[in-house]
């Protein structure tokens, strides 16, 4: 069984991935010039900055995902001058970053948009450049409804990012709102679902003993991820 990472090691790891990093922007001619700033908190690395193309924003985000005890890649970062369109989805009292637009039933001072997160979604096809699923979809009896419509507003080349938690660790079962356990093979579910047209790509997926994480991209008109890509992530 994974045990949970301590708080004292998340900060130590929390460290070496910076300077890591660091040294990735400085040595690493892919990365070297490029605006963008990397913040690791509990070994979830956070991208802030600017870059002029999708693409570079791509090969940072795998770069980073690729050192050891990363465990989630998040960003709010501008591509091409402009402001991506982040959703917060049941972000409650919290958005994970400032300018974030809020979505949750209940409102707060950090909603923006009311919304019953077991229905549609009253956003736009492809719309989305990020969202945010944070401790959510164990809320949900039946949340594929909701991943589907967050692969419907999400634009080709946007991300969803997950955070649940695990199904071995006591949070997961010790709130009572909780009516779902998750795994990171339930990801590997996600991605991979016979019959449906609404699959997606796993840029990421970890678990460090007490929380799952994953971003996974839309597919829409993109290749599948072989077996050896998901065998990077999945059993």
């Amino acid at each position: 069984m994974i045990e949970p990472v301590s708080q004292q090691r998340l900060r130590l790891r929390d460290e070496f991935l910076s300077q890591a990093a660091a040294e990735m922007f400085k040595f690493d001619e892919r990365l070297r010039g490029l605006d963008l700033e990397v913040r690791f908190d509990r070994g979830v690395a956070h991208l802030t900055g600017e870059v002029a193309a999708p693409a570079q924003l791509d090969t940072a985000r795998e770069l980073i995902g690729r050192l050891d005890g990363v465990f989630g890649v998040w960003d709010r970062v501008r591509v091409g001058g402009r402001e991506p369109l982040i959703l917060d989805l049941g972000c409650g009292g919290q958005k994970q970053y400032p300018g974030n637009l809020g979505v949750d039933l209940m409102t707060t001072g950090e909603v923006d948009v009311v919304a019953d997160l077991s229905g549609p979604l009253p956003f736009a096809d492809s719309c989305a450049d990020r969202v945010f699923l944070v401790h959510i979809l164990e809320h949900l009896i039946d949340f594929l409804p909701l991943v589907d419509e967050v692969h419907r507003v999400l634009r080709p080349d946007g991300a969803a990012f997950v955070l649940s938690p695990w199904w071995r660790y006591v949070n997961a079962v010790a709130d009572p709102t909780h009516v779902r356990l998750l795994d990171v093979q339930t990801i590997k579910g996600i991605c991979r679902r016979p019959g449906s047209s609404r699959t997606w790509y796993p840029l990421h997926a970890g678990c460090d003993g007490a929380s799952i994480f994953a971003e996974l991209r839309p597919l829409k008109d993109g290749p599948h991820p072989d077996a050896g890509h998901l065998a990077r992530f999945f059993d």
